[in-house]
């Protein structure tokens, strides 16, 4: 009979002190003030790629985990230290999820360096997807890629919004539609090179939360890049526009591959914060002492602390679940993706709301951090799918119908 054991590895405890100790020595004590400064804190930055934590190699060592656990696990420790500075670190590897998910290998040795720069110098990346008109309606897009054949460039022109790193990034990795009348299907990423004309983000957007990380809206007046840029190559876009026009089943297409890629990271980094909110409750719980005894011996505390303990671990198991299927290329049947990401964003919120009501005053002033991880939460049921995509996207799976 096969093993089975929820013991992590050696490596992976290793991983877990190590990124914990970053997030609790560097990031924790910087939090408060790149909160408050509403600006990318490029020295915690530099300083996660002096250690080791800011490039491919250390991503490229958590993806090549056969159990598929070591990212969430790292990402859970770094957004329990701050879940802004944690997207300002991690926030260019969905730029580079999109560049391995799509690229040849030439286009991976390429432009993955640069998506991070280097450790005294470092740079970061942005996946340029979500428009106007064009949120959770991916088939909706409107910037368009037209080929040039005389100068085998593609001409790039539309907007996009709510870019992390949007305009601030060294590589942009946009999705566009070369094929209008094909939805989703007739769509391509391509990576902007750092300096190229025509790319702009004129102002950057503030926001509720996530506030230490860089968020704007990207405008392509006419942006030509090479036609090495196109991920994937041309040979294989034209193979898979003809599929779709003959009525074949789509193998996948360029924004959504990423987002499934991503969304179990994505429900560990709310783990990340849920997890900070529910430990610093229960501290406070134990020490705040009203009517002669410390509020948590109070029934309605101590039940509310076990919720939220019980909910951040139901939501890992989910996460773990689906970040182990996705790294042996088990199907995703019933949505476990959108389950997870779910799942965790949806208990982020809880648990950190019920963090600012057990502190009672005290937690709605900035005087305690718990009111930064409640704003912060709140984007773990918006971006990268909101949570009512998410339910689509479950209820089609054990359906088999096209819900609407």
């Amino acid at each position: 009979m096969a093993e089975f054991s929820l013991d992590l590895n050696e490596e992976q405890r290793d991983l877990r002190d190590w990124v914990h100790g970053f997030a609790a020595e560097v990031v924790r004590p910087a939090a408060a003030e790149w909160d408050e400064r509403e600006d990318t804190p490029w020295p915690v930055i530099q300083e996660a790629a002096k250690v080791g934590l800011y490039g491919f190699e250390f991503l490229a060592t958590c993806w090549a985990d056969p159990t598929g656990l070591s990212l969430p696990i790292a990402s859970e420790e770094l957004f329990w230290g701050d879940a802004g500075i944690g997207l300002s670190i991690f926030g260019t590897s969905l730029a580079v999820a999109a560049i391995y998910g799509a690229g040849t290998p030439d286009q991976m040795v390429e432009w993955v360096p640069q998506c991070f720069g280097d450790a005294n110098s470092p740079a970061v990346a942005a996946f340029c997807t979500t428009e106007p008109e064009a949120g959770s309606d991916v088939g909706a897009m409107r910037t368009r890629a037209v080929y040039d054949e005389a100068t085998d460039e593609w001409v790039l022109t539309g907007q996009k919004a709510y870019a992390t790193n949007g305009g601030i990034a060294g590589v942009h990795v946009v999705t566009a539609s070369v094929d209008p009348t094909l939805g989703s299907r007739g769509q391509a990423a391509f990576v902007v090179p750092p300096g190229t004309p025509g790319l702009a983000a004129t102002r950057k957007l503030r926001k509720l939360g996530l506030r230490a990380s860089h968020t704007a809206d990207v405008f392509l007046d006419g942006v030509r890049v090479p036609g090495r840029c196109l991920l994937g190559g041309r040979d294989a876009l034209l193979e898979r526009l003809d599929r779709a026009r003959s009525g074949q089943r789509a193998t996948g297409q360029a924004a959504m591959r990423t987002f499934e890629l991503s969304r179990p990271t994505v429900g560990a980094q709310a783990l990340g914060v849920a997890r900070a909110a529910y430990e610093y409750s229960l501290d406070y719980a134990k020490d705040r002492v009203q009517f002669g005894r410390p509020i948590i011996e109070n029934q309605a505390v101590a039940f509310t602390l076990a919720d939220m303990r019980m909910e951040i671990d139901a939501a890992r198991l989910l996460v773990w679940r689906a970040s182990w299927m996705g790294r042996n290329n088990r199907p995703f049947t019933a949505g476990e993706g959108s389950m997870s990401k779910l799942k965790a964003g949806e208990v982020a919120v809880s648990v950190t709301e019920k963090a600012v009501q057990l502190l009672g005053g005290a937690g709605f002033l900035r005087d305690h951090p718990v009111e930064r991880w409640y704003r912060d939460a709140k984007i773990y049921t918006i971006f990268e799918g909101t949570s009512e995509i998410q339910r689509l996207v479950i209820s089609r799976a054990i359906s088999g119908m096209q819900i609407r």
